[in-house]
């Protein structure tokens, strides 16, 4: 007995709508019209073609029959030819399932699916395809939020769910997937929220199976978007400040008005931008830093943080380090280590002191390295004070062996890598001095300090000033040792002697880990940071009252007025980029005025430049 012969029905919308036809009939019928065109008769693919393109999704009848023909392409995928029907690809690789009603957009991801498992011929296209829809089209229409959020809700998950059926398919699959995501990325210079979307997604992939193969690639993406998202914040107003003001008083300057209390949030306000684009950038960085954050906590709850951390880092080293004063997406690597500060926590630590400790490595990068470890170690509230205490000791045995070994000249611009050394120990005393004298086994790793600070190369002329005098008071008042007439200085505002070691990109000033602007960013941070009013300095303990009778706003109150002026003048920007702040005593205690930055010289040393 032969095989059934099936009626030979021609193709045409009225036959995709005619319930006379059975499901075999209609299947031979778009075959046939796939076929004809081979044989140069066009007509029946002409009509399939139409029906693939027609884009009214309020017809009914129209939607139902695409529904029907996706299907029953679907099936057909063997008859479907790279060169004839290339235009019925080109329609199929172009579709959006933003468009489509959900059983439309199953019978898509469907025809994809089967596409991209026949040979392979088609899987580079169908993951573009796939990639593509990551984002939001524009529509024509005004669609609002909550119709947004649904059709969100209604494409993405079938996205994925192809993405993972294809790569189980054909596993080369996500191996393919790597240049697709980066060519698809949004350009930052649209400053289009549909970055925001496609920065979620792909985290997504990263924490799916698929991630195994391209989640490091994803990681990377992901730190070097945020740091030119990073760079668009307010690059022209970082030096925009007063050069008097000092700036370990500039966190209580917000505070002062409303008592803050520890654990509170830190007074967050917009930061300034560079472009026409009012605060789009920030808030845009704002939610893209909330998604990592977010990413972060999901990878640590799943117990695979230490292993992410790593190719953060990587990122971090290869995007972050050596960018000149990016200013919030260096806390990405922050939040990561407050998350697990026993693995985290000392591997940032100790990552960074192996930089600045190789011989090996550029200068700049050694230099940005120490900046940022001084930064951690006083912003960490989740690091132990004996940690803390250990990687001193080490930075204070290297400056000491290095003061024994030099016998070159003294100018700063020779010695950059050893007043960065220097810097960042007297600026991690500014914070942790107290709980380092309150164990005598930890102040006793620091005895070479005061040999160090003595030595012809001056440190305490060549650093900071700013640094220099909060340390030397809180020195002499907790017994660090002895601060002699010699540690005074007439004049500790601008110096040649700091700006030749800073350096054109003034290194010197860089303290990465100030407080966090961005208002949902800093609600994740401020329970694991050390703001500078929270901290109880040596020469505090003893008379906390009287200091807060004179805490002041700038200098005294003769002053008052023209300090209202440069607060002004002061942009939010100005409050994030450089380094903590402090309360003011009467214009009578010179150590304590010390200026949050100081413009870089128009000319930088020659000896600097590289």
């Amino acid at each position: 007995m032969g095989a059934e012969e099936v009626p030979s029905v021609p193709f045409s919308s009225n036959a995709m709508d005619n319930a006379d036809y059975s499901d075999t009939e209609l299947v031979h019928a778009v075959r046939k019209a796939l076929a004809s065109v081979q044989n140069g008769d066009t007509d029946d693919y002409s009509q399939l073609k139409t029906v693939m393109c027609h884009k009214d999704y309020s017809d009914f009848d129209a939607v139902a029959q695409l529904e029907t023909v996706l299907r029953i392409l679907s099936v057909s995928v063997a008859c479907i030819d790279g060169v004839h029907h290339e235009d019925l690809l080109r329609t199929i690789f172009g579709m959006s399932l933003w468009f489509q009603k959900p059983n439309v957009m199953d019978a898509s991801v469907d025809l994809i699916i089967s596409l991209a498992a026949t040979s392979g011929k088609y899987l580079d296209p169908c993951l573009k395809m796939l990639i593509r829809n990551f984002i939001q089209p524009t529509f024509k229409h005004e669609v609002s939020q909550t119709q947004l959020v649904k059709k969100k809700q209604e494409v993405l998950p079938r996205v994925h769910v192809a993405l993972h059926k294809i790569s189980y398919l054909i596993p080369l699959a996500p191996s393919k997937l790597v240049p697709i995501l980066v060519q698809n990325m949004p350009n930052i210079d649209k400053k289009d929220p549909s970055i925001v979307t496609y920065v979620d997604n792909l985290l997504k992939l990263e924490n799916s199976s698929i991630g195994k193969v391209v989640g490091s690639v994803i990681l990377m993406m992901v730190m070097e978007r945020m740091r030119d998202w990073d760079l668009e914040i307010g690059c022209d107003d970082i030096f925009q400040d007063d050069s008097n003001r000092g700036m370990f008083y500039m966190e209580l300057e917000d505070a002062v008005e409303s008592t803050m209390n520890e654990g509170d949030e830190f007074p967050v306000g917009d930061l300034k931008q560079n472009t026409s684009g009012g605060n789009v950038v920030s808030e845009l960085l704002d939610k893209f830093m909330v998604l990592t954050f977010d990413h972060l906590e999901i990878c640590q709850n799943s117990g695979r943080l230490d292993e992410v951390f790593e190719i953060l880092f990587q990122s971090f080293e290869n995007y972050i380090l050596n960018t000149y004063k990016t200013k919030v997406s260096q806390f990405l690597m922050f939040y990561a280590c407050s998350l697990d500060p026993e693995y985290c926590g000392v591997r940032f630590a100790s990552k960074l002191l192996d930089i600045y400790l190789s011989r090996n490595k550029p200068r700049l990068t050694r230099m940005s390295a120490v900046a940022y470890l001084a930064s951690y170690l006083s912003r960490g509230k989740f690091l132990p004070a004996s940690f803390v205490a250990r990687i001193l000791k080490r930075l204070v045995d290297d400056c000491a062996e290095y003061c024994r070994t030099c016998n070159d000249d003294v100018k700063p611009e020779a010695h950059q890598v050893f007043y960065s050394g220097c810097q960042a120990i007297l600026y991690v005393l500014c914070f942790q001095m107290g709980s380092i004298l309150d164990i005598p086994r930890f102040q006793s790793q620091l005895t070479s300090l005061e040999s160090i600070l003595s030595h012809k190369l001056n440190p305490l002329m060549v650093c900071l000033p700013s640094v220099v005098s909060e340390f030397l008071k809180q020195a002499k008042a907790g017994g660090l040792f002895i601060v002699s007439e010699a540690f005074i200085f007439d004049d500790l505002h601008e110096s040649e002697l700091s700006r030749a070691f800073g350096g054109f990109e003034r290194l010197d000033t860089f303290f990465p880990f100030d407080p966090c602007l961005l208002k949902m960013s800093s609600s994740y941070i401020s329970p694991y940071f050390n703001f500078w009013l929270m901290e109880k300095t040596t020469y505090e303990e003893d008379d906390d009252d009287e200091l807060c009778d004179e805490v002041i706003v700038n200098g005294d109150a003769e002053c008052e007025e023209d300090d209202d002026d440069d607060v002004e003048l002061d942009s939010e920007m100005n409050k994030m980029s450089v380094t903590p702040k402090h309360s003011f005593m009467r214009e009578t205690e010179r150590l304590l005025k010390m200026p949050s930055r100081i413009r870089p010289s128009t000319s930088p040393p020659e000896s600097f430049l590289i």
